[in-house]
C-alpha cells in the first residue's frame, strides 16, 4: 500500500530496512524563517538536521518534530553542539561533486567564484566560466529521472518537475545574480559541501518530538503555535495527507500564525507570492510564506 508521505519509510530510496540518517545539513536559508517569525513566540518546525531549529532557538521556543527516529536523535545531538556528519543526501551530493573535474571546473576556479562580493560580476563569471555546455550536459544527465531513481523513491521523484536539471540550473543562476557568494554560506555548502557555521543560543529552547507532523499537531491544543517551519514536508505526500497536514496547521495556529513551506516543485498559479529568490540556498522552486489561515 502506498504511504501517505514518502518520509514515513525513513529512507530516501525505495529500499526496505531500518530508518537512516537522511540529512546531515539543511539546504534551507533559515533567515527566511527568522524574518517571517520575528516577534512571535512558539514555533513548530520539522527537525531534519536541526539547522533551522538552532537558528530559531535564539529568539523563540521551538518544538522540533520528525517521523524518523534516527534523524531526530541526530538533531538533538546537533542542538547540543555536535558537528554535522554525512547523511544520505550528502552522499548523493558528494557523488555528484565527483564529476566536477569532468566538466572542467578546477578548484581554483570555484574558489574564485565563491569569493565574489559583486553580484553583477559574479553572475557574469557564472555565465562565462562555469555554466558551460559541458557542465549543462553532465548536470542535466545527473538530474534526470533515470539517474535520480538510483537514489530516490518514486514517491519523492513525483514531486520533481520535468526537466529538473535545467530548472535547478536556472534557480542557481537566479540566486547567483542576487546573493553575493562571499557573504552566502549556502553557496559553499552547495558547491563544495562546506558546512555553514551556526550561532547557538546559550540554552536552546528546543523540545524534540518523535511523531508524524500531522498527528502531533492534531494532538495539540488548538491555537497553540505562532509559526510553522515545515521544510518541504509535502514533497512526496499524497493529496489526502497534504490536506490533512494543512488542516492540522490551521487548527494549531494562533490568529497571527505564519507558515513557511518549501518545495522542489515549480510554483503554481495559486501561489500569492513566492519567496524562493530570497532563499540563499539556491535550490528551491517554492518558498511559500503566509498566514496559516490562508492555506
Amino acid at each position: 500500500m502506498s504511504q501517505d508521505t514518502a518520509w514515513e519509510s525513513g529512507r530516501l530510496d525505495a529500499g526496505k530496512g531500518p530508518s537512516r540518517l537522511l540529512f546531515g545539513q539543511m539546504y534551507e536559508d533559515a533567515e527566511i524563517e527568522c524574518s517571517a517569525f520575528r516577534g512571535l513566540r512558539r514555533i513548530f518546525c520539522i527537525a531534519s538536521a536541526a539547522d533551522t531549529a538552532i537558528h530559531l532557538s535564539l529568539a523563540h521556543e521551538v518544538v522540533a518534530c520528525d517521523i524518523n527516529p534516527v534523524q531526530l536523535e541526530y538533531a538533538e545531538r546537533r542542538v547540543k553542539g555536535a558537528p554535522p556528519v554525512e547523511g544520505d543526501a550528502e552522499r548523493v551530493m558528494g557523488f555528484l561533486r565527483t564529476f566536477i573535474p569532468l566538466v572542467g571546473w578546477r578548484m581554483a576556479l570555484v574558489r574564485e567564484f565563491l569569493a565574489f562580493s559583486n553580484v553583477k560580476a559574479q553572475s557574469a563569471y557564472w555565465s562565462e566560466r562555469l555554466d558551460t555546455r559541458r557542465f549543462r550536459g553532465v548536470f542535466d544527465l545527473m538530474m534526470s529521472r533515470p539517474m535520480l531513481r538510483a537514489f530516490y523513491s518514486r514517491q519523492l521523484l513525483r514531486s520533481l518537475p520535468p526537466g529538473f536539471g535545467a530548472i535547478v540550473r536556472a534557480r542557481m543562476a537566479r540566486g547567483f545574480a542576487v546573493h553575493a557568494n562571499a557573504s552566502n554560506p549556502y553557496a559553499a555548502l552547495l558547491l563544495l559541501g562546506e558546512s555553514p557555521k551556526l550561532v547557538r543560543a546559550d540554552a536552546p529552547h528546543v523540545r524534540f518530538v518523535l511523531n508524524d507532523a500531522a498527528s502531533y499537531l492534531e494532538s495539540c491544543a488548538p491555537e497553540y503555535f505562532d509559526g510553522f517551519a515545515l521544510s518541504n514536508i509535502l514533497d512526496g505526500a499524497t493529496p489526502a495527507y497534504r490536506e490533512r497536514m494543512l488542516r492540522a496547521v490551521r487548527r494549531g495556529a494562533t490568529g497571527a500564525g505564519v507558515v513557511v513551506l518549501r518545495s522542489f516543485g515549480e510554483p503554481g498559479k495559486d501561489l500569492p507570492k513566492n519567496f524562493a529568490d530570497r532563499d540563499r540556498s539556491l535550490l528551491w522552486g517554492v518558498v511559500d510564506v503566509r498566514r496559516a489561515s490562508e492555506f
